[in-house]
């Protein structure tokens, strides 16, 4: 299994110290660094700017919003940093949700596994480059002849010959019809909230995708990205410290990442096993009782998303995880010691 670092997207102002962060990744024997975005800082530009102070880590999007863009913007985006780096992106893309969709990008949210199957066909089209890019779906037609079209819409091939035709292409997918989609298109899975007790449950989803006809890959070349904070402690009191920061941010998925009848962070929580708490926390969140809503969230369900204790005890879960079938652990790191550490204990 390799190890990721997850630098995510930003605040409201830029984080610093990013800069030791992946140089220590580097050094350290980190296969990848991936970004993030939602609606504020994107996902490329971070990676084109630190990226440039490396040479072996790949880079990757965890994840590009696929309607923030036009799925042949996403390939341009993609074959640019893929040459200007040396072959090293990996391209993860993901749905977002209905709240970002429609009131930040003005797009219909309606779809939306339709929607990804169109925009890993037009990239794979655009990389190919062995035909001029069409489309005859309904969601992203190439060229488009519809309402306001002015009929002079003409296939295009890219003009730079991208570097790999075969950038890997990585979907974030949460419920159980989009990973079995993922399975089939997509070279790799991004699962949000994935741990060792729940694997289990996506396992008959993605032999779905794997079993149909066309399949892009099998479990055997297939990668699962999933993230975690690993944080090695030295004392108990240390450990619960670190376990009571992390509530608030489950509190947040849980309740208030989603509107309140349409919350896909909220279903894979229910999913888990936690249906018992997912509507109160919701409701509180809502409410704007946050700190209500995070007591709510319970020890084990944080110990169970994330790995937080001593030397044995990280290695022992590291263990456990790669032993589901994750190819690449993604790690927040707070400091490049933390980074070396993490990478000394799990060489």
């Amino acid at each position: 299994m390799k190890l990721g670092l997850q630098l995510g997207y930003w605040g409201a102002q830029p984080p610093q110290g990013v800069g030791e962060l992946v140089a220590a990744a580097e050094d350290a024997g980190f296969d990848a660094i991936f970004t993030a975005e939602a609606w504020g800082s994107d996902a490329f530009t971070p990676l084109a700017w630190w990226g440039r102070e490396t040479s072996r880590v790949r880079l990757g999007t965890s994840i590009v919003q696929m309607s923030g863009r036009a799925p042949t913007s996403i390939a341009m985006h993609a074959l640019t940093l893929d040459h200007l780096t040396g072959g090293r992106v990996i391209l993860g893309m993901g749905v977002s949700g209905p709240q970002v969709v429609e009131g930040w990008y003005g797009q219909p949210f309606a779809k939306p596994l339709a929607r990804t199957r169109e925009v890993v066909e037009i990239i794979r089209k655009v990389l190919a480059r062995e035909a001029p890019v069409t489309n005859e779906g309904p969601h992203y037609p190439l060229p488009f002849n519809g309402p306001g079209s002015v009929g002079l819409g003409k296939p295009l091939k890219p003009i730079v010959h991208p570097l790999r035709a075969d950038i890997p292409i990585w979907l974030g997918a949460e419920g159980p019809k989009n990973v079995a989609q993922t399975a089939e298109i997509a070279d790799g899975w991004i699962p949000i909230f994935y741990t060792p007790k729940s694997a289990g449950m996506y396992q008959p989803w993605l032999d779905e995708g794997f079993a149909r006809e066309g399949a892009c890959r099998t479990r055997a070349d297939f990668e699962i990205a999933a993230t975690c904070h690993l944080q090695i402690t030295s004392s108990e009191d240390e450990r619960r410290a670190v376990i009571d920061g992390i509530k608030p941010v489950v509190a947040l998925y849980m309740g208030g990442m989603g509107a309140k009848d349409q919350n896909f962070h909220k279903n894979v929580f229910e999913r888990m096993g936690y249906a018992a708490i997912t509507d109160q926390v919701q409701e509180l969140f809502l409410a704007q009782k946050r700190e209500e809503a995070t007591a709510l969230i319970p020890d084990e369900l944080v110990e169970e998303m994330h790995i937080i204790g001593d030397e044995a005890y990280v290695k022992d879960r590291v263990a456990a995880w790669e032993e589901t079938g994750v190819t690449t652990l993604l790690l927040s790191c707070r400091s490049a010691d933390e980074v070396r550490q993490v990478a000394e204990l799990l060489a």
